[in-house]
């Protein structure tokens, strides 16, 4: 049996409204240096090498996806309700720890997502699957000169970037009033990025849009799961 790519950790194929997704920015959802020094070190000889070969990569600041819980009122996905657990990373981490060679040597064995992955960058991305009206799927090439899954197909998308709406540190939301205003900043931020990220991206022709089954195997695995939750969303309309 073919291993799959991705897991998708929660399937919502009838859509979240914003109102129904919430951010927990917290300190306690970055990142944990792993006890190896060698292995910790490496993340930085890792950038480096890149960033010699590759002078136009840059380390921002990211979010990093910490988890989540969901809550359901009557136990439909209308009424339910997600809490993303999120902290600050950054590129050169993301560079150094999920696309490193070494990225196995990172995780710990658990079943539980955060716990293996405390280790890793994890930076939360986002992406979108834009459907035509002729119904036709637009997927991008990615540039052989970028960090991550260079040459590789892949839906418009990006990661969310906290510097977007302020958020530099962990020092601006200490108190509860500034934890409120910043856990509402990031949440808006999932939902506008993607918008920007769709704009900057899409100014493809026709003849690039092509047939999104036979690309699937040849994106990264995130993508992937992308794909299959756009499959379910539309067996989801199928049905309604």
């Amino acid at each position: 049996m073919e291993k799959v790519a991705y897991k998708l950790l929660l399937s919502c194929p009838s859509g979240l409204a914003p109102s129904q997704v919430s951010v927990l920015f917290d300190q306690s959802y970055d990142r944990i240096p792993h006890p190896d020094v060698e292995l910790e070190n490496s993340i930085a000889e890792i950038w480096d090498q890149r960033a010699q070969k590759n002078t136009s990569l840059y380390n921002g600041k990211k979010f990093r996806y910490g988890g989540y819980n969901i809550h359901s009122g009557d136990g439909s996905h209308q009424d339910s309700h997600v809490w993303l657990h999120l902290g600050l990373t950054d590129y050169r981490t993301f560079v150094g720890t999920n696309l490193s060679p070494l990225w196995e040597k990172f995780l710990v064995p658990s079943e539980d997502d955060p716990i293996q992955c405390q280790h890793t960058s994890s930076p939360l991305g986002n992406g979108a699957v834009v459907e035509t009206s002729d119904k036709k799927i637009v997927v991008l090439r990615r540039s052989s000169n970028v960090g991550e899954f260079p040459g590789h197909f892949v839906f418009p998308g990006g990661h969310l970037e906290p510097e977007e709406v302020g958020i530099a540190s962990h020092q601006s939301g200490k108190d509860f009033t500034g934890s409120e205003i910043i856990n509402k900043k990031a949440s808006q931020e999932m939902f506008d990025s993607i918008i920007r990220e769709v704009v900057e991206e899409i100014g493809v022709p026709m003849t690039s849009l092509i047939e999104l089954e036979n690309m699937a195997s040849k994106m990264p695995g995130c993508h992937q799961g992308g794909f299959a939750l756009y499959k379910l969303m539309v067996e989801a309309l199928k049905n309604t």
